[in-house]
């Protein structure tokens, strides 16, 4: 086992806005290393926080974002296309309703939306590399999702078929992002194919195992689904290169379970929460990642149907903080007990 997880972090996405002090770079640094956060996650779609397309061309623009966090004390964790990645792989049924994630003279054109959606991953790619990152967080798309159930009855090969297509549209992209040194790690969640540990496996198996294809673990949607999340860990800890801090309940009643009946997020039986208010047992995963040399960042993804966003992220930093495990220490019972006497063995096992 080697390092400790680093910490604590923020995603910018859910805090991003025209007014003070979220409406620019400098300022919501400043905003997040005063609550006590050490990193930042970029979200790439946001042009008051990142150009994306310069970052991909300067390194020496690169520089300067590393810059000005630098001087509030915070680095650059990740970038995210979280919604760009989705529009990489999109059933028609969702054209509509992605159209609003991509330029308006994409709308109505499904393929020239897909190919700003690849492009904005290559470039990602390439500011990824003058940051000097070691990871990149992303969303999978897909053609399945809406066949999430199986009834009606699924048409024989359609679900081998939309992991096969799904791979091909991914392979350059990891591809690129493998020249770079980057692992790619996608959000397993409802809504995109990769969805939980089966869909991940069939994924990384139609892209034949890419060294590249990485998970972003976040324990509420697995928790949602009612997956055993530390377990969860134990399989797929090796692909497990970015951690969002984000929690969450489930609460089934005599009217409603895991799909929550369509109501409104404060009403599913199933809701995202601040840290600690949920369900999630952050102990055990912050343990898991100790105990498995997990060494990047915790970073808290802010998400709840009650709290304040900027309650939430005060409290989320020492929440995290007070959480991170150092590794690297043996346990008493582990530590070296000097020199091997053979002689001295076999009398305690009672051989001659």
């Amino acid at each position: 086992m080697t390092g400790m997880v680093k910490g604590p972090a923020i995603v910018l996405a859910p805090f991003a806005g025209d007014a003070a002090p979220f409406h620019s770079f400098d300022a919501i640094c400043r905003w997040a290393a005063a609550l006590g956060y050490k990193g930042v996650q970029i979200p790439t779609w946001d042009g008051r926080l990142i150009d994306l397309t310069r970052a991909a061309a300067s390194k020496a623009y690169c520089e300067e974002l590393t810059g000005i966090a630098a001087g509030h004390g915070l680095t650059i964790t990740q970038l995210s296309t979280c919604l760009q990645g989705q529009l990489v792989a999109v059933n028609p049924v969702y054209d509509e309703a992605f159209d609003g994630f991509a330029p308006e003279e994409t709308r109505g054109r499904p393929r020239e939306r897909q190919k700003w959606a690849v492009a904005q991953l290559l470039m990602a790619a390439e500011a990824s590399r003058h940051l000097g990152l070691k990871a990149h967080a992303t969303a999978s798309g897909g053609f399945a999702w809406p066949f999430v159930h199986p009834s009606p009855r699924r048409a024989p090969g359609l679900i081998e078929t939309a992991f096969e297509e799904l791979a091909r549209r991914w392979k350059p992209i990891l591809n690129a992002f493998d020249e770079v040194g980057v692992d790619v790690a996608f959000a397993i969640r409802p809504g995109e194919d990769v969805f939980d540990g089966a869909t991940f496996e069939r994924f990384l198996e139609a892209l034949k195992g890419h060294e590249r294809c990485a998970i972003l673990y976040d324990p509420s949607h697995l928790l949602l689904q009612q997956l055993d999340y530390l377990a969860f860990l134990d399989i797929y800890r090796e692909r497990v290169k970015a951690f969002h801090v984000r929690d969450a309940e489930f609460n089934p009643t005599g009217r409603q379970g895991v799909y929550s009946g369509y109501a409104p997020s404060v009403e599913r039986a199933g809701r995202f929460r601040s840290p600690g208010d949920g369900q999630v047992d952050f102990g055990g995963v912050f343990s898991r990642l100790a105990q498995y040399g997990y060494s990047s960042w915790a970073t808290l993804d802010r998400e709840c149907c009650l709290d304040h966003g900027e309650d939430g992220a005060r409290e989320g930093a020492e929440f995290i903080r007070r959480r991170i495990v150092r590794g690297g220490e043996p346990g008493r019972d582990d530590r070296p007990g000097g020199a091997v006497n053979k002689k001295q063995i076999k009398r305690a096992l009672g051989l001659r």
